[in-house]
């Protein structure tokens, strides 16, 4: 099981993955917003996300874990 985490303090703006969606290394999991900029939170694996931490306008905080990849579940 793979750790998603937040690289930098911000606010989620979007939630692209959804929880048993496949993604390949690189796919934005999540966009956070950060001193009025994008930052797309991206997958380090490829893999079926199992678990989303975040909601919609949530705060996190660099090193917070936003979502989980099973690397062989897809």
């Amino acid at each position: 099981m793979a750790e998603v985490v937040a690289q930098m303090v911000g606010k989620v703006w979007k939630i692209v993955a959804n929880e048993g969606d496949c993604v390949e290394e690189g796919d934005p999991i999540i966009i956070i917003e950060s001193m009025k900029m994008e930052i797309p939170i991206e997958a380090e694996v490829s893999g079926k996300v199992t678990k989303i931490h975040v909601t919609f306008d949530q705060t996190v905080n660099e090193g917070d874990v936003v979502a989980e990849i099973d690397e062989g579940g897809c």
